[in-house]
């Protein structure tokens, strides 16, 4: 079975996976035991870890809350920051922050935080995108009032792999008093992503996808700002889980110590090894994407064009006119990839509508996710298989070409 869905999670590098035995059934203790070796030394390997997981985005060690993995962190990110800016009124007075801004193509774990808090009075604006899947940096600065608490934009996209200008839209956010948040799962370890240079206030990460544990990720809080920024840039969280103050108050609930320190080492190595790997996993994107050309009619790639460098290295979305996406994915039956987002197959990925994409052609996608365990054999068998596939059925039951 060819893996190619690096997206949706990768498996644990053997080097992280060495790392955290021990912290199994050695060095077991609770970080939060301060009275005894166990708990100094687990409390040591999660400040390590903390250290590593910084670095790699450029942050302090004291900027990062660990948490168990994105879900949370984006829900602590735009929940934490809704209710810090309210304050500790229930209702939203006049000349209060009661607006939250974010793309229609966000994962799910920015959306449904950003629809409960719709039902709970908050006024929330959906940002479109162009065809190529990318924001519009005049219409995010039209949508952004002095009323707004919080622009979240994704850093790359998990199913069409766009690099969003975050740099750009953290500055238009700023501009009108509103923090910004990013969910940088993708981004984080892949490509370059500093969030000094970005100068963004709230960043989301995860382990399981840069080869780390799954059940564990971070939210980067900034503590201090940039000389440039201005006095109200100073950011504040309110803590969503209760029960004993850890992670400085936003994030109670005993620490996942060997998680924490796999997190830590694929941070590490991800760190050291993303450049060359990018220049990698980009060439054989490449190589896979003119394999389907050669072999394949009535493809698009969906989202940014490869060539335009706004787009993850490692990714490849592409659509088939005339196809069944159900048998097109039964088909594959030795390739593992996916149709959109792990969490939402059931439906055409919302995703790609936002591009303008029919149900038809939405559901006739494939999601292509190139890693580190990843060769040239697995791609040259990828695009040979995929064309048999959409040229067989084809043959045997055309749809709508639409």
């Amino acid at each position: 079975m060819i893996y190619l869905d690096h997206h949706a999670t990768t498996p644990v590098d053997a080097r992280v996976l060495e790392t955290m035995l021990p912290f199994f059934t050695e060095t077991f203790g609770n970080a939060a035991s301060k009275h005894h070796r166990f708990g100094w030394e687990a409390n040591d390997a999660v400040e390590r870890a903390r250290k590593q997981v910084a670095a790699l985005v450029g942050a302090g060690s004291k900027e990062i809350v660990f948490t168990s993995g994105a879900t949370e962190a984006n829900n602590l990110a735009i929940k934490g920051a809704a209710a810090a800016r309210r304050g500790p009124s229930t209702s939203l007075g006049t000349g209060e922050r009661d607006h939250l801004v974010t793309v229609v193509t966000e994962h799910k774990a920015v959306l449904d935080p950003m629809a409960r808090l719709a039902q709970d009075g908050w006024r929330v604006t959906l940002v479109p995108v162009s065809a190529s899947g990318l924001i519009d940096l005049a219409v995010l600065e039209n949508v952004v009032t002095a009323r707004t608490a919080l622009v979240s934009v994704m850093a790359a996209n998990n199913e069409i792999g766009v690099l969003q200008p975050i740099k750009e839209a953290a500055a238009l956010a700023h501009a009108k008093g509103a923090w910004f948040h990013t969910d940088a799962v993708q981004a984080a370890g892949r490509v370059p992503f500093d969030v000094e240079a970005l100068d963004v206030d709230f960043a989301s990460l995860t382990a399981h996808k840069i080869y780390g544990p799954k059940g564990v990720g971070a939210l980067y809080v900034r503590r201090s700002v940039s000389a440039r920024a201005s006095a109200d840039r100073k950011v504040a969280i309110a803590s969503q889980l209760d029960g004993g103050g850890h992670e400085r108050g936003m994030r109670s609930g005993t620490l996942n110590v060997p998680g924490i320190v796999g997190f830590g080492r694929a941070a590490e190595i991800a760190r050291a090894e993303m450049a060359v790997e990018a220049t990698r996993v980009g060439a054989l994107r490449d190589r896979l994407l003119e394999g389907l050309k050669a072999n394949t009619d009535g493809m698009t790639v969906n989202g940014a064009p490869p060539e335009t460098g706004a787009r993850l290295p490692g990714n490849l979305n592409v659509s088939f006119a005339g196809i069944d996406g159900e048998a097109l994915l039964v088909g594959l039956d030795d390739v593992a990839v996916s149709s959109g987002a792990a969490c939402t197959q059931a439906e055409p990925s919302h995703v790609l509508m936002a591009l303008g994409l029919t149900k038809d052609r939405a559901l006739a996608s494939l999601r292509f996710g190139i890693g580190r365990t990843t060769t040239n054999e697995d791609v040259e068998y990828a695009a040979k298989k995929v064309s048999e596939v959409v040229s067989r059925l084809r043959q045997l039951s055309p749809v709508s070409q639409g």
